[in-house]
């Protein structure tokens, strides 16, 4: 499976400012900065992106159902409740290769999509 060279519109832009989300939550974040909520947004990220580039092939859904059955192991250990409307969770920890077929968007929450991050210039 080769990815093409030129992303989608838009593609590449949103992927760096994933990257640079994630450095900047991870410079915020110590052991002792978390939340349930925090932690459930950020198993919910890992679970939309995980399944969006899963969706490029079979071969790579399959590669990437480890991530997850990581999640889901996750939430558990945390306590989280794995949401209802997202059966896809439990689908895709216990049978990678149905993954594809019950596969269903997490919901969204917190500030949606355009959200550009709160100014603070000075």
């Amino acid at each position: 499976m080769e990815l093409s060279a030129q992303a989608g519109p838009g593609v590449e832009k949103a992927a760096e400012q994933t990257v640079e989300s994630a450095c900047h939550l991870a410079d915020l974040a110590g052991p002792d900065g978390w939340s349930t909520a925090a932690a459930e947004d950020v198993l919910d990220a890992i679970d939309t992106l995980t399944d969006t580039l899963g969706s490029v092939g079979e071969d790579l859904a399959q590669a990437l159902a480890a991530v997850a059955t990581a999640t889901a192991q996750a939430r558990r250990r945390l306590g989280i409740t794995v949401d209802a409307q997202a059966p896809w969770r439990d689908s895709a920890a216990s049978a990678p290769a149905a993954r594809g077929l019950e596969r269903r968007p997490p919901r969204r929450r917190g500030l949606g999509p355009g959200f550009r991050g709160i100014r603070t210039d000075p």
